[in-house]
């Protein structure tokens, strides 16, 4: 796949070209450490660049109509399309992911394309109830301008395309930097992807390279309309502190510790399989993966002795393998990181169920018992295969410990229904599942967010009061 994408170059104003440093660093394959391309170490002259050249296309862009863009869009989707079956082995390649993780996620990013043409023809706008008799209220939906995009290296293709895909549909350019874990399939491919659909220059720019330098100068630049990031609490939290500053907008989906609460009532054969995708799916290594378990005392011996017995069998290797069922974790640090919370976890007190152990970047799934609030273990986002278990006496309590940290999405498991819904209902998360691990809600929940409500005020009677009109202070 990889051979059919300019190597170790940045793709500016409908051009690659190599950054302007002239420097490059090694693609590594994450199962075997070869090496298995190049990628561009772009900086801030590169952004800058890029940005100047999504500003300028922009207005021209925006000036095309909906279906006009939309087309653009289709275009992209089918390129890669054709190339899903190469593109699902790169993910593999780069991200560490088994097959499933990674055709869902090539196949998520190319339904957000056509998801995005859809919004985009759809309306316009809204016809709104007038304020004042023989008023005529509308609003109309207008592009941001320039978006800079920032992506993680988990899912690289659909959490880049989940931004993309709608910012272009609404009329945006874009400035893209991808993770240098995934350069290749998060970013090259969709420069190819961009060329291939014939997008007017300047329309989706990609500059990869190190997040000190490429990342931070995009972070940094006051020429975007909007910086879109995702990834961890700690970078966005600095993002945030900067942004303040200066006012930039910005938008941030960043981490959580994820709570998996199993009741008294739960039937443990469905929570102990469930979380298995909950906590272990991609090696733990995502922003919903369950990161606290926290289990009632009544069926706490039960449910350890089901997730334990889930977890050894569970084999760890070469995702190209087509036998494994975690893949390795995504680089050495991470590996260490997930390694440094169970052991100090261990000191604490917690006791090792099954696995802490790895081999190079292959870490085997692990279940930690007698885990208490105070443990790294329960206050850090893990971030790698691990199932954490907190036992606690009452419902009660299972809610007060898991609304404690921050939260993205959430499970709650009990027999009866109703119990599962009502507390759910006292969580803390964004989203909260009922007897299910994180549902696949997919790419047709995102919402668009690259549009600015632009409010237009029509006088329909003769007043002897000048007409409204849209005041861009309100806006």
């Amino acid at each position: 796949m990889t051979t059919q994408f300019p190597a170790a170059q940045l793709y500016i104003d409908g051009a690659f070209g190599p950054a302007s440093s002239g420097r490059t660093a090694d693609v590594v394959e994450k199962a075997t450490g070869a090496v298995i391309g190049t990628y561009a170490l772009g900086g801030a002259a590169d952004v800058e660049q890029a940005v100047a050249a999504a500003r300028a296309a922009q207005p021209g862009w925006a000036a095309l109509s909906a279906p006009e863009r939309a087309a653009g869009l289709r275009r992209m989707a089918e390129f890669l399309q054709a190339h899903h079956s190469e593109l699902v082995e790169q993910s593999m390649r780069e991200t560490g992911g088994v097959r499933a993780k990674a055709e869902d996620e090539v196949s998520t990013g190319i339904r957000q394309l056509h998801i995005s043409m859809i919004q985009a023809s759809e309306s316009a706008g809204d016809l709104l109830p007038p304020y004042k008799a023989g008023k005529l209220s509308m609003s109309r939906a207008v592009p941001l301008g320039v978006i800079g995009v920032i992506t993680p290296w988990n899912y690289p293709v659909n959490l880049a395309m989940r931004a993309v895909a709608p910012a272009l549909a609404f009329g945006n350019t874009v400035v893209l930097k991808p993770a240098e874990l995934t350069p290749i399939i998060g970013g090259q491919v969709l420069a190819e992807a961009a060329r291939a659909a014939e997008l007017p220059a300047g329309v989706l720019n990609v500059v990869t390279g190190d997040g000190h330098e490429a990342g931070y100068a995009l972070a940094e630049h006051t020429g975007l309309n909007l910086l879109d990031f995702t990834g961890s609490r700690e970078v966005g939290l600095a993002i945030a502190a900067s942004a303040a500053a200066t006012l930039r907008p910005i938008r941030l989906e960043l981490g959580g510790n994820n709570a998996f609460l199993v009741l008294d009532d739960t039937d443990i054969d469905l929570a102990a399989s469930c979380a298995m995708v909950a906590s272990l799916e991609y090696q733990g290594q995502t922003c919903i993966s369950a990161g606290r378990h926290i289990v009632d005392r009544a069926v706490a011996d039960h449910y350890l002795d089901a997730i334990t017995r889930r977890a050894a069998a569970l084999q760890v290797g070469d995702p190209m393998s087509g036998t494994a069922d975690l893949g390795p974790l995504v680089s050495a640090r991470q590996r260490d990181r997930v390694h440094a919370i169970v052991e100090a976890s261990v000191d604490m007190g917690a006791e090792v169920l099954t696995g802490g152990t790895y081999d190079g970047l292959f870490y085997r799934p692990t279940v930690l018992a007698k885990v208490t609030p105070e443990m790294p273990a329960f206050t850090e986002e893990i971030f790698g295969p691990v199932l954490p278990v907190t036992v606690v006496g009452d419902q009660d309590e299972a809610v007060a410990v898991a609304n404690g940290l921050p939260m993205l999405m959430t499970s709650v498991f009990s027999a009866d229904l109703i119990r599962g819904l009502s507390v759910a209902e006292l969580l803390d998360a964004g989203e909260v599942h009922v007897n299910d691990a994180h549902a696949r809600h997919g790419a047709d929940d995102q919402m668009a967010g690259f549009t600015k409500r632009q409010w237009i005020g029509v006088q329909r009677t003769p007043l002897t009061v000048p007409a409204w009109t849209a005041d861009p202070a309100t806006r």
